[in-house]
Protein backbone atom coordinates (compact mmCIF):
# COMPACT_ATOMS: atom_id res chain seq x y z
CA UNK A 1 0.00 0.00 0.00
CA UNK A 2 1.26 3.17 -1.29
CA UNK A 3 2.40 5.56 2.23
CA UNK A 4 0.00 8.64 2.39
CA UNK A 5 2.29 11.95 3.70
CA UNK A 6 2.28 13.79 6.67
CA UNK A 7 2.74 17.36 6.04
CA UNK A 8 3.75 19.65 8.76
CA UNK A 9 3.69 23.61 7.94
CA UNK A 10 5.84 26.07 10.12
CA UNK A 11 5.20 29.45 9.57
CA UNK A 12 7.96 31.75 9.75
CA UNK A 13 9.96 32.65 12.89
CA UNK A 14 6.87 32.36 15.60
CA UNK A 15 5.54 29.79 18.03
CA UNK A 16 2.54 29.04 16.08
CA UNK A 17 2.46 25.85 13.91
CA UNK A 18 0.09 23.29 12.22
CA UNK A 19 0.32 19.68 11.72
CA UNK A 20 -1.98 18.05 8.98
CA UNK A 21 -1.80 14.12 9.32
CA UNK A 22 -3.27 11.99 6.78
CA UNK A 23 -4.15 8.03 7.99
CA UNK A 24 -5.97 5.02 6.25
CA UNK A 25 -8.22 3.55 8.55
CA UNK A 26 -9.87 0.53 7.40
CA UNK A 27 -13.71 -0.16 7.06
CA UNK A 28 -15.61 -0.51 10.53
CA UNK A 29 -16.55 -3.94 11.64
CA UNK A 30 -19.88 -4.66 10.54
CA UNK A 31 -22.58 -7.52 11.45
CA UNK A 32 -22.61 -10.28 8.75
CA UNK A 33 -25.19 -12.62 10.28
CA UNK A 34 -27.22 -13.27 13.46
CA UNK A 35 -27.26 -17.10 14.03
CA UNK A 36 -29.26 -18.76 17.41
CA UNK A 37 -27.87 -21.18 19.22
CA UNK A 38 -28.79 -23.65 22.09
CA UNK A 39 -26.76 -24.92 24.71
CA UNK A 40 -25.88 -29.15 25.20
CA UNK A 41 -26.60 -30.11 28.45
CA UNK A 42 -26.25 -26.22 29.57
CA UNK A 43 -22.21 -26.57 28.71
CA UNK A 44 -21.42 -26.32 24.98
CA UNK A 45 -22.93 -24.21 22.36
CA UNK A 46 -24.61 -25.67 19.57
CA UNK A 47 -25.24 -23.87 15.59
CA UNK A 48 -27.50 -24.78 12.45
CA UNK A 49 -25.91 -25.05 9.38
CA UNK A 50 -25.87 -26.33 6.01
CA UNK A 51 -23.43 -27.58 3.60
CA UNK A 52 -23.69 -26.59 0.40
CA UNK A 53 -25.02 -28.70 -1.78
CA UNK A 54 -27.07 -30.96 0.60
CA UNK A 55 -29.93 -29.99 2.22
CA UNK A 56 -29.77 -31.33 5.14
CA UNK A 57 -29.70 -29.11 8.34
CA UNK A 58 -26.64 -29.60 10.39
CA UNK A 59 -25.81 -29.51 13.98
CA UNK A 60 -22.03 -27.92 14.86
CA UNK A 61 -20.27 -27.02 18.37
CA UNK A 62 -18.96 -23.96 18.44
CA UNK A 63 -15.16 -24.97 19.67
CA UNK A 64 -12.35 -22.25 20.38
CA UNK A 65 -10.68 -25.79 21.62
CA UNK A 66 -10.75 -27.31 17.68
CA UNK A 67 -8.11 -26.08 15.45
CA UNK A 68 -10.39 -26.26 12.33
CA UNK A 69 -13.48 -27.82 11.51
CA UNK A 70 -14.59 -31.15 10.96
CA UNK A 71 -17.91 -33.24 10.22
CA UNK A 72 -18.91 -36.72 11.61
CA UNK A 73 -18.28 -39.79 9.66
CA UNK A 74 -21.47 -41.36 10.08
CA UNK A 75 -23.04 -37.76 8.51
CA UNK A 76 -20.43 -37.68 5.98
CA UNK A 77 -21.25 -41.70 4.99
CA UNK A 78 -24.93 -40.45 5.04
CA UNK A 79 -24.25 -37.58 2.71
CA UNK A 80 -22.61 -39.81 0.31
CA UNK A 81 -18.90 -37.49 0.74
CA UNK A 82 -15.63 -39.47 -0.02
CA UNK A 83 -13.15 -38.16 2.51
CA UNK A 84 -9.06 -38.21 1.27
CA UNK A 85 -6.24 -39.72 3.39
CA UNK A 86 -3.73 -37.36 4.45
CA UNK A 87 -0.38 -37.69 6.73
CA UNK A 88 -1.74 -35.09 9.31
CA UNK A 89 -2.00 -36.16 12.45
CA UNK A 90 -5.40 -35.31 14.72
CA UNK A 91 -4.85 -34.95 18.56
CA UNK A 92 -7.41 -34.86 21.27
CA UNK A 93 -7.70 -35.34 24.78
CA UNK A 94 -8.13 -39.07 24.42
CA UNK A 95 -6.28 -40.34 21.76
CA UNK A 96 -4.16 -39.56 18.30
CA UNK A 97 -5.14 -40.72 14.59
CA UNK A 98 -4.66 -40.06 10.94
CA UNK A 99 -7.02 -37.66 9.62
CA UNK A 100 -9.05 -37.83 6.80
CA UNK A 101 -10.20 -34.68 4.45
CA UNK A 102 -12.96 -33.26 2.51
CA UNK A 103 -11.41 -30.31 0.75
CA UNK A 104 -12.86 -27.08 -0.67
CA UNK A 105 -16.25 -27.15 0.82
CA UNK A 106 -18.85 -24.50 1.55
CA UNK A 107 -20.61 -23.86 4.84
CA UNK A 108 -23.76 -21.80 4.94
CA UNK A 109 -25.31 -20.02 8.38
CA UNK A 110 -28.07 -18.11 7.75
CA UNK A 111 -27.33 -16.24 4.28
CA UNK A 112 -23.74 -16.33 5.06
CA UNK A 113 -21.64 -18.84 3.23
CA UNK A 114 -18.01 -19.56 4.29
CA UNK A 115 -16.39 -21.01 1.49
CA UNK A 116 -12.90 -22.48 0.97
CA UNK A 117 -13.02 -25.25 4.35
CA UNK A 118 -10.99 -28.23 4.36
CA UNK A 119 -12.99 -30.68 7.19
CA UNK A 120 -11.33 -33.62 8.80
CA UNK A 121 -13.34 -36.21 9.37
CA UNK A 122 -13.74 -37.35 13.09
CA UNK A 123 -16.14 -40.17 15.06
CA UNK A 124 -18.35 -37.76 17.30
CA UNK A 125 -21.28 -40.63 18.38
CA UNK A 126 -20.23 -40.72 21.69
CA UNK A 127 -20.74 -37.14 22.01
CA UNK A 128 -24.26 -37.52 20.66
CA UNK A 129 -24.80 -39.99 22.98
CA UNK A 130 -23.46 -37.11 26.05
CA UNK A 131 -25.25 -34.62 25.02
CA UNK A 132 -28.51 -36.20 23.88
CA UNK A 133 -28.66 -34.74 19.86
CA UNK A 134 -27.35 -35.85 16.83
CA UNK A 135 -24.05 -33.82 16.74
CA UNK A 136 -22.58 -33.81 12.85
CA UNK A 137 -19.51 -31.56 13.37
CA UNK A 138 -17.43 -28.84 14.78
CA UNK A 139 -16.44 -25.79 14.04
CA UNK A 140 -13.03 -23.82 15.26
CA UNK A 141 -10.40 -22.29 13.93
CA UNK A 142 -11.32 -22.31 10.41
CA UNK A 143 -14.46 -19.73 11.54
CA UNK A 144 -12.61 -17.79 14.17
CA UNK A 145 -10.01 -16.75 11.93
CA UNK A 146 -12.34 -14.95 9.48
CA UNK A 147 -14.38 -13.10 11.61
CA UNK A 148 -14.59 -11.45 14.68
CA UNK A 149 -17.12 -13.52 16.73
CA UNK A 150 -19.30 -12.13 19.36
CA UNK A 151 -21.51 -14.38 21.40
CA UNK A 152 -24.32 -13.31 23.60
CA UNK A 153 -25.38 -16.21 25.94
CA UNK A 154 -28.41 -13.82 27.72
CA UNK A 155 -30.15 -14.42 24.37
CA UNK A 156 -28.06 -17.22 22.96
CA UNK A 157 -27.15 -15.62 19.77
CA UNK A 158 -24.19 -15.60 17.67
CA UNK A 159 -23.34 -12.52 15.50
CA UNK A 160 -20.91 -13.26 13.25
CA UNK A 161 -18.94 -9.84 11.98
CA UNK A 162 -16.52 -8.45 9.55
CA UNK A 163 -12.98 -7.99 10.49
CA UNK A 164 -12.18 -4.17 10.87
CA UNK A 165 -12.27 -1.71 13.84
CA UNK A 166 -14.40 -2.35 16.91
CA UNK A 167 -15.42 -0.48 19.18
CA UNK A 168 -15.88 -3.10 22.58
CA UNK A 169 -18.86 -2.30 25.28
CA UNK A 170 -18.15 -0.64 28.71
CA UNK A 171 -17.88 -3.09 31.52
CA UNK A 172 -15.67 -5.89 30.20
CA UNK A 173 -12.44 -6.59 30.35
CA UNK A 174 -10.16 -6.97 27.64
CA UNK A 175 -7.64 -9.87 27.31
CA UNK A 176 -4.71 -10.20 25.09
CA UNK A 177 -3.86 -14.24 24.58
CA UNK A 178 -1.62 -15.96 22.38
CA UNK A 179 -3.34 -17.64 19.65
CA UNK A 180 -1.32 -19.12 16.66
CA UNK A 181 -4.84 -21.65 15.87
CA UNK A 182 -5.72 -22.27 19.48
CA UNK A 183 -6.35 -19.35 22.31
CA UNK A 184 -3.81 -19.48 25.49
CA UNK A 185 -4.88 -17.32 28.09
CA UNK A 186 -2.64 -16.81 31.53
CA UNK A 187 -4.64 -17.54 34.98
CA UNK A 188 -4.60 -18.07 38.09
CA UNK A 189 -5.45 -21.36 40.44
CA UNK A 190 -5.49 -21.11 44.09
CA UNK A 191 -5.69 -23.63 46.56
CA UNK A 192 -3.04 -25.58 48.73
CA UNK A 193 -0.72 -22.84 46.75
CA UNK A 194 -1.40 -20.09 44.34
CA UNK A 195 0.04 -20.73 40.67
CA UNK A 196 -0.29 -18.90 37.74
CA UNK A 197 -0.13 -20.86 34.58
CA UNK A 198 -0.85 -20.79 30.76
CA UNK A 199 -4.43 -22.34 29.90
CA UNK A 200 -6.59 -23.48 26.59
CA UNK A 201 -9.68 -20.99 26.37
CA UNK A 202 -11.78 -24.23 25.20
CA UNK A 203 -15.41 -23.00 24.83
CA UNK A 204 -16.09 -26.82 23.53
CA UNK A 205 -15.32 -28.26 26.67
CA UNK A 206 -18.44 -28.83 28.74
CA UNK A 207 -16.23 -28.46 32.30
CA UNK A 208 -15.09 -25.52 34.58
CA UNK A 209 -11.36 -26.41 34.95
CA UNK A 210 -9.15 -28.97 33.86
CA UNK A 211 -5.31 -29.56 34.88
CA UNK A 212 -3.10 -32.14 33.92
CA UNK A 213 -1.73 -34.53 36.18
CA UNK A 214 1.67 -33.17 35.42
CA UNK A 215 0.90 -29.54 36.07
CA UNK A 216 -1.03 -30.85 39.48
CA UNK A 217 1.52 -32.89 40.84
CA UNK A 218 4.49 -30.74 39.88
CA UNK A 219 3.04 -26.97 41.19
CA UNK A 220 1.20 -28.88 44.43
CA UNK A 221 -1.78 -26.77 43.52
CA UNK A 222 -4.24 -28.80 45.16
CA UNK A 223 -4.59 -29.21 48.13
CA UNK A 224 -3.35 -33.16 49.43
CA UNK A 225 -6.64 -33.55 51.47
CA UNK A 226 -9.11 -32.46 49.37
CA UNK A 227 -11.65 -35.05 47.94
CA UNK A 228 -11.45 -37.04 44.70
CA UNK A 229 -14.03 -39.06 42.70
CA UNK A 230 -13.46 -41.04 39.68
CA UNK A 231 -15.32 -39.98 36.68
CA UNK A 232 -15.77 -40.14 32.69
CA UNK A 233 -15.26 -37.13 30.34
CA UNK A 234 -15.51 -37.85 26.66
CA UNK A 235 -13.31 -35.85 24.24
CA UNK A 236 -11.58 -36.96 20.52
CA UNK A 237 -10.69 -40.68 20.62
CA UNK A 238 -13.60 -41.37 23.01
CA UNK A 239 -13.60 -41.67 27.26
CA UNK A 240 -11.27 -40.76 29.20
CA UNK A 241 -10.96 -41.39 33.11
CA UNK A 242 -10.39 -38.24 35.30
CA UNK A 243 -10.10 -37.22 38.94
CA UNK A 244 -13.39 -34.86 39.89
CA UNK A 245 -11.82 -32.81 42.43
CA UNK A 246 -12.27 -28.93 43.68
CA UNK A 247 -10.01 -25.82 43.92
CA UNK A 248 -10.41 -23.24 46.21
CA UNK A 249 -10.82 -20.22 43.54
CA UNK A 250 -9.94 -19.25 39.88
CA UNK A 251 -9.01 -15.71 38.89
CA UNK A 252 -9.28 -15.24 35.25
CA UNK A 253 -8.17 -11.32 34.62
CA UNK A 254 -9.70 -9.77 37.39
CA UNK A 255 -12.31 -12.33 37.47
CA UNK A 256 -12.36 -14.43 40.57
CA UNK A 257 -14.48 -18.10 40.66
CA UNK A 258 -14.81 -19.86 44.56
CA UNK A 259 -15.45 -23.26 44.83
CA UNK A 260 -14.64 -24.65 41.37
CA UNK A 261 -15.10 -27.66 40.16
CA UNK A 262 -11.83 -29.13 38.69
CA UNK A 263 -10.77 -32.27 36.93
CA UNK A 264 -7.35 -33.84 36.68
CA UNK A 265 -6.23 -36.07 34.17
CA UNK A 266 -3.08 -37.89 32.91
CA UNK A 267 -2.40 -36.04 29.91
CA UNK A 268 -1.36 -39.46 27.63
CA UNK A 269 -0.87 -37.62 24.61
CA UNK A 270 0.61 -34.80 25.51
CA UNK A 271 -1.95 -32.23 24.63
CA UNK A 272 -0.91 -29.33 26.98
CA UNK A 273 2.74 -29.69 25.83
CA UNK A 274 3.49 -29.55 29.54
CA UNK A 275 4.31 -27.34 30.88
CA UNK A 276 3.73 -25.42 28.09
CA UNK A 277 0.08 -25.63 29.51
CA UNK A 278 -1.21 -26.39 33.00
CA UNK A 279 -4.69 -27.52 31.75
CA UNK A 280 -7.92 -25.72 29.77
CA UNK A 281 -10.87 -23.34 31.04
CA UNK A 282 -14.02 -24.91 30.04
CA UNK A 283 -17.58 -23.20 29.41
CA UNK A 284 -18.91 -23.93 32.64
CA UNK A 285 -16.70 -21.34 33.56
CA UNK A 286 -16.54 -19.17 30.13
CA UNK A 287 -20.02 -19.18 29.69
CA UNK A 288 -20.50 -16.69 32.52
CA UNK A 289 -19.51 -13.93 29.84
CA UNK A 290 -20.48 -12.71 26.75
CA UNK A 291 -17.36 -13.09 24.89
CA UNK A 292 -16.11 -11.07 21.81
CA UNK A 293 -13.37 -12.84 19.92
CA UNK A 294 -10.93 -11.20 17.64
CA UNK A 295 -8.71 -13.51 16.66
CA UNK A 296 -6.71 -11.04 14.00
CA UNK A 297 -5.75 -8.70 16.87
CA UNK A 298 -5.22 -11.44 19.09
CA UNK A 299 -7.95 -9.90 21.58
CA UNK A 300 -10.90 -12.12 23.53
CA UNK A 301 -13.43 -9.16 25.09
CA UNK A 302 -15.34 -10.59 28.19
CA UNK A 303 -18.17 -9.20 30.07
CA UNK A 304 -20.14 -10.57 33.27
CA UNK A 305 -24.07 -11.97 31.76
CA UNK A 306 -26.55 -13.09 33.40
CA UNK A 307 -25.29 -16.29 34.30
CA UNK A 308 -22.10 -15.01 35.92
CA UNK A 309 -22.90 -15.27 39.66
CA UNK A 310 -24.93 -18.67 38.72
CA UNK A 311 -23.34 -21.60 41.49
CA UNK A 312 -21.01 -24.11 39.81
CA UNK A 313 -22.53 -27.43 38.95
CA UNK A 314 -21.69 -30.53 41.20
CA UNK A 315 -22.59 -33.83 40.46
CA UNK A 316 -24.64 -35.17 42.90
CA UNK A 317 -25.48 -38.11 42.16
CA UNK A 318 -22.57 -39.95 40.69
CA UNK A 319 -24.00 -41.30 37.20
CA UNK A 320 -23.90 -40.05 33.86
CA UNK A 321 -27.01 -40.21 31.28
CA UNK A 322 -27.00 -41.18 27.48
CA UNK A 323 -29.02 -40.74 24.96
CA UNK A 324 -28.47 -43.90 22.60
CA UNK A 325 -31.42 -44.80 19.66
CA UNK A 326 -34.04 -42.67 21.44
CA UNK A 327 -33.58 -44.16 24.80
CA UNK A 328 -32.32 -42.79 27.99
CA UNK A 329 -29.77 -44.78 29.70
CA UNK A 330 -27.05 -44.59 32.67
CA UNK A 331 -23.66 -44.67 30.89
CA UNK A 332 -21.30 -44.46 33.94
CA UNK A 333 -21.46 -44.70 37.83
CA UNK A 334 -18.80 -43.78 39.51
CA UNK A 335 -17.67 -46.04 42.42
CA UNK A 336 -19.52 -45.10 46.48
CA UNK A 337 -21.84 -42.01 44.57
CA UNK A 338 -25.09 -42.02 46.10
CA UNK A 339 -26.09 -43.93 42.62
CA UNK A 340 -24.29 -47.02 43.37
CA UNK A 341 -24.99 -47.07 46.96
CA UNK A 342 -29.03 -46.81 45.49
CA UNK A 343 -28.27 -49.85 43.10
CA UNK A 344 -28.45 -48.76 40.20
CA UNK A 345 -26.14 -49.92 37.22
CA UNK A 346 -24.72 -49.20 33.66
CA UNK A 347 -26.98 -50.05 31.61
CA UNK A 348 -30.37 -49.49 33.22
CA UNK A 349 -32.66 -47.71 31.12
CA UNK A 350 -34.57 -44.14 33.01
CA UNK A 351 -37.78 -44.07 32.50
CA UNK A 352 -39.15 -41.24 34.93
CA UNK A 353 -37.42 -38.89 37.40
CA UNK A 354 -39.81 -38.01 40.21
CA UNK A 355 -43.18 -37.52 38.17
CA UNK A 356 -41.53 -36.50 35.15
CA UNK A 357 -42.23 -39.02 32.27
CA UNK A 358 -41.33 -36.53 29.57
CA UNK A 359 -37.96 -38.69 28.60
CA UNK A 360 -36.59 -34.55 27.89
CA UNK A 361 -32.71 -35.82 28.31
CA UNK A 362 -31.81 -31.89 28.94
CA UNK A 363 -34.41 -31.97 31.94
CA UNK A 364 -32.91 -35.26 33.16
CA UNK A 365 -29.60 -34.36 33.40
CA UNK A 366 -30.23 -30.72 35.10
CA UNK A 367 -32.24 -32.93 37.87
CA UNK A 368 -29.25 -34.92 38.20
CA UNK A 369 -27.24 -32.06 38.94
CA UNK A 370 -29.38 -30.03 41.59
CA UNK A 371 -28.75 -30.00 45.12
CA UNK A 372 -31.68 -31.63 46.74
CA UNK A 373 -32.25 -34.32 49.25
CA UNK A 374 -34.04 -36.82 46.98
CA UNK A 375 -34.73 -37.98 43.94
CA UNK A 376 -36.80 -41.02 42.40
CA UNK A 377 -36.11 -42.92 39.52
CA UNK A 378 -38.20 -45.49 37.60
CA UNK A 379 -35.75 -47.75 35.42
CA UNK A 380 -35.94 -50.91 33.38
CA UNK A 381 -33.32 -53.60 34.12
CA UNK A 382 -33.77 -56.31 31.12
CA UNK A 383 -37.59 -57.06 31.60
CA UNK A 384 -37.80 -55.95 35.32
CA UNK A 385 -39.56 -52.52 36.13
CA UNK A 386 -37.84 -50.85 39.30
CA UNK A 387 -38.74 -47.91 41.33
CA UNK A 388 -34.92 -46.37 42.90
CA UNK A 389 -34.80 -43.20 45.21
CA UNK A 390 -31.33 -41.29 45.52
CA UNK A 391 -30.20 -39.19 48.66
CA UNK A 392 -29.07 -36.41 46.49
CA UNK A 393 -25.18 -35.45 47.85
CA UNK A 394 -22.27 -33.55 47.06
CA UNK A 395 -19.51 -35.82 46.30
CA UNK A 396 -17.05 -32.66 46.80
Amino acid sequence: MKALPIIILFIGGSSFSAIAQEEYIPPPSETLTVVPFSMAAESVILLKAILVGYPDTLTFILDTGSSGISLDSTTASRLELVPEASDINIRGIAGVRKAQFLYNKRLKLNELIVDSLDFHINDYEFLSYVYGTRIDGVIGYSLFSRYILKIDYDVRELAICSQGPIKYPRGGYLLRPFIRTLPVQSARVRDHRKVTSRFLFDIGAGLSLVLSQEFEQDSAVVRKKRKRFPVEAHGVGGKLAMEMTMVRDFRLGPYRFRKVPTMVFEDAFNVTSYPYLGGLIGNQILKRFNVIFNYRQREIYLKPNTLYREPFEYSYSGMELYYIDGTIVIGSIVKDSPAAIAGLKVGDIVLAMDNDTSQDFTQYKKALMTARKWLRLIVRRENELMEVRIRMQSLL
